[in-house]
């Protein structure tokens, strides 16, 4: 476990015991108990494979953990099982190796991966399940990521292929002034959470576009940030002092995204004003899509209308420490929304699809 840079390892007892009825310490002793059935055995024991640590609040600390995995010494356990056989013994010792996972505690503790650096969030209250697995899928895609210092993280290439291949469901997004139904409907709801964590760490954004108009899951205005590849993209520079560990978690009860970043103690406190807006203009007229389940004369509602507004939202960054060069500098993240009517999905045949 490490906790506050520290790694505390509990002793593990590497001889495990089995325990053998009187009819198999017979069979031992005939030497009628088959390899196949100490196999068996083995592979039981086996199932326990190493996992990778990841951080979880403990205490109210912030602690890594991982698992290792367990490899029986078949010599040194054979060997055990002849002695229990001779004594007529019912206990015998299995010998283990330990397997160290591939990002141990030790590995974090090494690459200085030791601090809680900052968590961003959102509500997906209200989704539909199309995008409640969208959200999980993709999530989880990014879960475990290494973000190495000095290095850009690129959320379309670390996400990957969004299609039905790899696991995502067709649902709406923004196309052509309107809803169209997609394979990976919702995805915005990651980069906004991810963008959100980056912003409030202070890093440095190299790419961050704003969707078209205001949407609802994404409050407070200005505080998102969409994506659709290739065109559109989400990336930002760890310019901090150890690599990032960037964890994933979601609460369904509560319908909220959380991402946290994992890295060397913060050496800045970064400051987000609250939205400046102006330049409000009224929503316009409703858009429609066909919905190919509606029938003659039905619709539904799928989008809410919203106004067309510019967002300022100034972030301040102070560096803490030695050596800090610039104390403290400013940016202003600026989105413009045009207005939006919401839309409704319609029957293929209905007439206003052709306007």
């Amino acid at each position: 476990m490490l906790v506050g840079g520290q790694v505390t390892r509990p002793l593990v007892n590497r001889a495990f015991e089995l325990r053998l009825s009187a009819e198999q310490v017979a069979a031992l002793r005939k030497g009628e108990l088959s390899s196949a059935a100490l196999k068996k055995v083995y592979r039981q024991i086996e199932t326990r494979t190493p996992k990778n640590a990841f951080f979880q609040q403990v205490g109210g600390k912030w602690a890594a953990q991982g698992q290792t995995g367990w490899q029986v010494e078949r010599t040194a356990t054979q060997r055990a099982l002849q002695k229990a056989a001779q004594q007529r013994q019912s206990n015998v010792p299995v010998s283990l190796t330990l397997q160290a996972p591939p990002r141990s505690v030790r590995v974090l503790q090494e690459r200085g991966v030791v601090a809680h650096v900052v968590t961003g969030t959102s509500s997906f209250v209200g989704s539909p399940d199309f995008r409640v697995h969208n959200i999980r899928v993709g999530s989880a895609k990014l879960n475990g990521s290494w973000l190495e210092r000095g290095a850009v993280f690129n959320f379309n290439a670390k996400l990957g292929n969004i299609s039905s291949a790899s696991g995502f469901v067709p649902g709406y997004i923004i196309s052509g002034g309107s809803l169209a139904l997609e394979d990976g409907g919702g995805v915005c709801q990651i980069s906004t959470t991810l963008f959100r964590a980056a912003y409030l760490a202070g890093l440095p954004l190299v790419e961050r576009h704003a969707h078209s108009h205001q949407v609802a899951y994404y409050d407070p205005p200005g505080f998102e940030a969409t994506v659709y590849a290739p065109s559109k993209n989400l990336r930002f520079r760890n310019d901090t002092a150890a690599p990032l560990l960037i964890q994933a978690s979601w609460d369904l009860k509560a319908q909220t995204l959380r991402f946290d970043f994992f890295g060397a103690a913060p050496d800045r406190r970064v400051q987000v004003s609250a939205p400046k807006l102006s330049d409000r203009k009224p929503a316009s007229n409703p858009t429609y899509m066909a919905d190919p389940k509606l029938k003659a004369g039905e619709i539904e509602r799928v989008d809410l209308p919203a106004s067309g507004v510019r967002v300022a939202i100034v972030r301040t960054i102070t560096r803490i420490g030695k050596d800090t060069g610039k104390a403290e500098q400013t940016d202003v993240l600026r989105s413009t929304y045009r207005p939006w009517g919401g839309t409704f999905a319609v029957s293929p045949s209905d007439k206003r699809l052709r306007r």
